[in-house]
């Protein structure tokens, strides 16, 4: 086995209403140029320019006209014709003078309406079936997010509706306020200092990872780390990356993207099976050891040695995704692999789940052999992450804001995990129930031999939508459901998974 090392249109404005939109000035307004206009019709032609551009929408009700003197001046034109042509469109009701607000247009041409558009038998989104296929494609979780349902019991989001908007604005004018103008150029590619710095404090007090600001380097969520990482390993001769069996389809499909292979190893009750993970040979494996995904056990303190002797003995790279160790309930916080064995962990963590997947910012801490890959290819990617909500996000990391909202959150997930519970044992009673201590989803097993993509897509047809877990494992299992469990009520909750129960039954 090789080794790593070292290696649709303006909307139209009541005309009551003062308009604040001003139209540009000059020739390039609607393109006009006034050497298209026949001899001795210059009010004329320009008249019916302004005309058509209301017309078909180009200048809508509301927008002011440039002021006579501009127009004219860019036109090479007399004011006298431009001040014609307008009043020409206020006879004609299209525009009224406003006095210094100048010239608005307040009317449109009425025009035959459109024939309405046809109906498509697709606008309601796939059928469940389509959605639900035993072998999804690349595009399989934009189609799930896309599928309508009353209820959304999928994984991997947090409580969206709590995010902390009031206290993200205030540290954004904070920020906005402070920035000199150099701020608003190109930056560091491995990241903001100050985030870089926040980050650095954040893993020390809640991961217990010791790393310095100039080990970490930010990137667009754990997404762009995969993908970052897979370019660096296949550059080094690496092919392929273990993966946990059952695991993440959406890690497994980007390493898949970037050309590695992502070979099975068996998941039990304390873990991967390091055991079979030396058998498989793999240069590399992919670990969520603090909330196993999607089954929720915790790697073990004898699995954990294991797997570090592992890495020590082979030379080999454990990429650690901590992607939701923050959120736990019952029992006491996990120490994270990179802690442990920083020169063999490379750590991928994001803000996804502690705030929400569209900021899109993570963060990650590699091997001395690996950061200065990571960040040339973090480099040629894109010059690095967008600098403004970094230093938004390190300004709620610096002022505890950040900690107190995961607090918050913490209390609600939890109530909201118990209403998931009380839910299964009512309305699934023969259901076996597994990660509840952790995480933002449980996943449930049923001993019975029926398709679990079949009961997701019954589901979804009774505006339900789950996960189901065959989509999460490489080898034949139970049939089950991943049900996330945060981003929705505890009535919610309680509907969808009675709904399932009856689809079941």
């Amino acid at each position: 086995m090789p080794s790593l090392w070292p290696h649709n249109g303006p909307v139209p404005r009541s005309k009551d209403v003062p308009s604040d939109r001003s139209i540009p000035s000059g020739s390039d307004f609607l393109q006009l140029n006034a050497a298209d206009a026949p001899a001795g019709g210059l009010s004329d032609w320009l008249a019916r320019r302004l005309r058509l551009a209301i017309a078909d929408g180009r200048l809508a009700v509301g927008d002011r006209l440039p002021a006579t003197r501009t127009l004219a001046e860019e036109l090479r034109v007399s004011r006298g014709v431009v001040t014609e042509a307008y009043q020409r469109l206020i006879e004609d009701g299209h525009a009224a003078g406003r006095g210094r607000a100048g010239t608005v247009v307040v009317a449109a041409p009425v025009a035959a309406p459109a024939p309405a558009p046809a109906r498509t038998p697709t606008a309601a989104g796939p059928p469940p079936g389509a959605v639900f296929t035993a072998e999804p494609g690349a595009d399989v979780f934009d189609v799930v997010r896309a599928a309508p349902a009353r209820i959304d019991l999928g994984p991997g989001t947090p409580d969206l509706a709590s995010f902390p908007r009031t206290a993200w604005l205030r540290a954004e004018r904070r920020v906005l306020g402070t920035l000199a103008a150099t701020g608003l150029g190109y930056g560091d590619p491995r990241g903001t200092p100050e985030l870089r710095r926040a980050v650095a404090r954040w893993l020390a007090r809640n991961r217990g990872i010791a790393a310095g600001p100039d080990e970490v380097l930010i990137v667009n969520g754990t997404a762009q780390t995969l993908g970052l990482l897979a370019q660096v390993l296949r550059g080094r001769g690496v092919s392929e990356v273990a993966v946990e069996d059952p695991g993440s389809l959406g890690a497994r499909q980007h390493l898949r993207y970037w050309g590695l292979r992502t070979p099975p190893v068996p998941v039990d009750a304390d873990g991967i099976r390091v055991a079979e993970l030396r058998d498989r040979g793999a240069p590399a494996v992919m670990v969520t050891p603090a909330h196993q995904f999607p089954t929720g056990v915790v790697l073990g303190g004898g699995r954990r040695r294991e797997l570090m002797r592992w890495a020590t003995d082979t030379g080999g790279l454990i990429v650690e995704d901590d992607y939701d160790a923050e959120h736990r309930y019952d029992r006491p916080p996990v120490p994270a692999l990179r802690a442990m064995l920083p020169e063999h962990v490379c750590y991928a963590g994001s803000v996804s789940k502690l705030l929400a997947p569209t900021l899109r910012t993570g963060w990650v801490v590699a091997p001395p052999e690996l950061h200065g890959a990571l960040v040339d290819a973090k480099r040629f990617t894109d010059l690095g992450s967008a600098a403004l909500p970094q230093l938004v996000l390190a300004e709620l990391m610096e002022t505890g804001e950040l900690e107190r909202r995961l607090r918050q959150v913490r209390r609600r997930h939890r109530a909201r995990r118990d209403a998931m519970i009380r839910a299964v044992d009512t309305h699934l009673p023969g259901a076996a129930v597994q990660g509840a201590a952790a995480g933002l989803h449980l996943t449930v097993t049923f001993d019975a031999g029926f398709a679990d993509t079949d009961l997701a897509a019954a589901a979804l047809a009774q505006g339900v939508k789950a996960h189901p877990l065959s989509w999460h494992c490489q080898r034949p299992g139970r049939p089950g459901l991943v049900l996330g469990y945060a981003a929705s009520t505890v009535t919610e909750i309680e509907e969808g998974v009675a709904v399932i129960g009856k689809v079941l039954a």
